[in-house]
């Protein structure tokens, strides 16, 4: 038993009191990270620490600026890295500074470009993140993505034209000959939509001997496929008139932002090669039609941002997708595991424990990527995405088929057949809708591969392959969307 304290270790004690200073003794949370993430469709900032942080907000309009007091913690170096973090070109923040404004509160004054939506909220930890304070800035006016479809198709067109036109030497609308007057519409006839303003112009290109003709690319074997400037399956081959029918196909990276996916023994993640791939494919859809269609490509990300799983499905809806093509990179816990692999939706049950397996992997991307589940629509769309019907899984179980045939021609499978389990990306009930891992990034061999330029073109090539011989057999659906 010890007896009771003597005056000298008292006097000490309260020596060492003095010598570590309040801080140390009733120390706040420590910041571990800062990170910004800027995209079009909002803005993350994101703060990691050790413990939780309680923060508040509040708007100053002139100029317009959001104030958000941060409780529990000091200036420290770490947070005033927040500063040379964000980038000139953030679509949402015009600038950020950092100040203590009272004994343990740290203040952010973020200076904003447009008029702003926040969501702050904290994150318990996940994985390797220890606490977050997230700060979401979600733009008020947010760009319609199928009005900007369309608007890209449209400036598209006007390009191609004046690039044709400066080839054959003409004026804009003009054509060697003149083209039939009854192969052209009026535009002040507002009954009938016009036609192609480049079909006439690639007609004349496709002419033995005309400057600038480009013979068609290699379609593999569906043949209904053409480069947007080859003269096979031009507009100028449609009936006179015709509108053309305007198919989207959406692209989904997987992963993004605070979440990296899977991540190789070489240091790849998964994020920022899926991301590659998607691009190079979205390169090759935009340039290609099927049965003198046009294709365009959409991102549901087309930077490094985090996007919620149901948020990507309302995204492909949002611009009423033909398809919907969701790109990851498989893990396991050994390097041995290799090939690629092509899942559809099932809602009775997984093909196999590892499908399985893979669905609940993926299906928890939201919780390292960081979902505000308080959100007030964070589940209002949950009960329409598990509406998902046969028929849809019936369609993505035939896209996924087409590609298989296709990517085994480049690589590795790991699974000769479509796999089906549950994924929560794959429930659009009205969009034929396939998850693709591209390989595994957990075997060195393949990470290699993901990383190589040449591996990622042949991928998309195959890709876009099977998405056309998948078009070639199944139609898109009759829509109320043309160009």
């Amino acid at each position: 038993m010890t007896g009771p304290i003597s005056r000298r270790t008292l006097l000490r004690s309260g020596a060492l009191v003095l010598l570590l200073g309040v801080q140390h003794i009733a120390r706040g949370a420590s910041v571990l990270a800062v990170r910004i993430w800027p995209a079009e469709d909002y803005t993350r900032v994101t703060i990691e620490s050790d413990g939780e942080l309680k923060a508040q907000k509040f708007f100053v309009t002139e100029p317009p600026r959001m104030v958000v007091d941060i409780e529990g913690i000091d200036l420290l170096p770490g947070l005033r890295e927040l500063v040379g973090k964000l980038k000139s070109d953030d679509p949402n923040l015009a600038g950020i500074r950092v100040a203590q404004n009272t004994s343990n509160v740290v203040r952010l004054v973020i200076d904003l470009k447009q008029a702003i939506k926040p969501q702050v909220f904290n994150l318990d930890p996940v994985a390797a993140y220890q606490h977050r304070l997230v700060l979401d800035l979600y733009p008020v006016n947010a760009p319609d993505p199928l009005e900007q479809l369309i608007a890209q198709r449209l400036k598209d067109l006007d390009a191609a034209s004046e690039r044709a036109a400066r080839l054959l030497g003409l004026e804009m609308g003009q054509v060697a000959g003149g083209p039939n007057p009854n192969d052209r519409v009026s535009a002040g006839n507002s009954g009938t939509p016009p036609d192609d303003p480049l079909g006439a112009l690639i007609a004349q290109r496709a002419k033995p001997g005309a400057p600038g003709a480009k013979p068609a690319a290699p379609t593999g074997d569906t043949g209904t496929a053409v480069a947007a400037g080859s003269a096979s399956g031009s507009p100028a081959k449609q009936a006179p008139g015709k509108t053309e029918r305007l198919i989207i196909v959406a692209l989904d990276p997987g992963h993004g932002g605070e979440d990296p996916g899977a991540i190789g023994p070489g240091g790849t993640h998964e994020k920022k090669v899926v991301l590659q791939i998607a691009q190079k494919l979205r390169d090759r859809i935009n340039d290609t039609r099927v049965n003198g269609n046009p294709m365009r490509a959409y991102m549901t990300r087309d930077k490094d941002f985090f996007v919620p799983l149901q948020v990507r499905v309302q995204k492909a809806q949002r611009v009423q997708a033909d398809l919907f093509i969701s790109l990851h990179a498989d893990a396991f816990f050994t390097p041995r595991p290799q090939g690629a692999s092509v899942y559809a939706l099932s809602t009775k049950g997984a093909s196999s424990a590892a499908a399985r397996w893979m669905a609940n992997k993926e299906n928890a991307a939201d919780e390292v990527g960081g979902l505000n589940v308080k959100a007030k629509d964070a589940t209002v769309q949950r009960a329409l995405l598990d509406m998902s019907t046969t028929a849809q899984i019936n369609d993505s179980l035939k896209l996924g088929s087409a590609m298989l045939g296709h990517v085994k021609q480049v690589g590795k499978l790991h699974k000769p057949r479509v796999e089906q389990a549950n994924f929560a990306v794959l429930r659009a009930p009205d969009i034929p809708s396939v998850l693709v891992e591209t390989a595994f990034i957990s075997n060195p061999d393949e990470e290699a591969r993901l990383n190589d330029p040449k591996y990622q073109d042949d991928l998309a090539d195959a890709l876009l392959r099977g998405i056309v011989a998948y078009f070639s057999k199944n139609p898109p659906l009759a829509r109320n969307r043309q160009i």
